[in-house]
């Protein structure tokens, strides 16, 4: 896959995808090996995203999302644009760069009230389209010009509009090998964190090897937010509650460090 394609899919009307070729970010989710981990995963609900991100995320939303227009950016299988219009939403535009993430996504959804687009965060054009809440649940650690998407959030939100991220937490981004440090019997002794303020690309492996994110300091996300005209509503690092039950791996872990980071701001105070 060597190109962007612009998708404009109606899965309610047409369930087909059309689009027109540009010049693509990184899209890791393409490759069919890590397409397999990641989808193996979702499907046996082993992540933290139900468990604890997901939750996380809502809490900094609206009470009520009826009636609202929303974008989601990274919006993967379309779980989030489902969950928004059972709760009301007027409309729900979401854009992924992953092809394979958006025929999952049509194949799933059968509404005409959400539409799915093949475009990248770095490339945001949504032909003067206004909405009223931007939701990005873990895709802005691997766009490299965070305040550039800032600004193109800016411009597609109605004034007083809401924008609520989240990111992998920068403790787990500033080393590229984001594992614990463990004694001679496997046992983990710590989280290591090291480079902090050096921010910028970092390629791990998540599934397959390659994997850049782009670390940047806590700091930076909060000013980012702010020098983009956000005023700032929440911010949260959530950790599993005592005693939740999940068929996560090695859950006690993520209480001993914040592996999400959540930030929410209203555009123009």
């Amino acid at each position: 896959m060597t190109g962007e394609r612009t998708y404009n899919c109606n899965p309610g009307a047409a369930g087909a995808c059309n689009g027109l070729a540009m010049a693509a970010p990184q899209d890791i989710y393409d490759d069919p090996d890590f397409f397999v981990g990641y989808e193996r995963l979702r499907r046996t609900r082993a992540g933290l995203n139900e468990v604890l991100e997901q939750p996380a995320l809502r809490s900094l939303l609206p009470q009520s999302l009826a009636g609202l227009r929303i974008l989601d950016l990274g919006c993967g299988f379309g779980d989030f644009a489902r969950a928004a219009r059972r709760e009301g939403a007027r409309t729900v535009v979401g854009i992924d760069v992953s092809w394979r993430m958006l025929e999952r996504a049509a194949a799933l959804t059968d509404d005409p009230a959400i539409e799915y687009r093949r475009q990248s965060v770095e490339r945001l054009d949504l032909d003067g389209d206004r909405f009223d809440l931007v939701v990005s649940s873990l895709a802005l650690h691997y766009v490299e010009d965070y305040a550039g998407a800032l600004a193109r959030v800016a411009n597609v939100l109605r004034r007083g509009g809401r924008f609520a991220f989240s990111v992998e937490h920068p403790i787990c981004t500033a080393l590229p090998h984001q594992q614990w440090v463990r004694d001679a019997d496997g046992r983990p002794l710590y989280w290591p964190v090291d480079e902090y303020q050096r921010e910028g690309r970092r390629e791990t492996r998540w599934f397959v090897d390659g994997v850049i994110k782009h670390h940047r300091t806590v700091a930076t996300y909060v000013a980012g937010l702010l020098a983009a005209g956000f005023t700032l509503t929440g911010l949260c690092e959530p950790t599993p509650a005592i005693g939740v039950d999940a068929p996560v791996p090695d859950l006690d872990l993520h209480r001993r460090r914040p592996p999400f980071l959540l930030l929410a701001g209203t555009l123009g105070g």
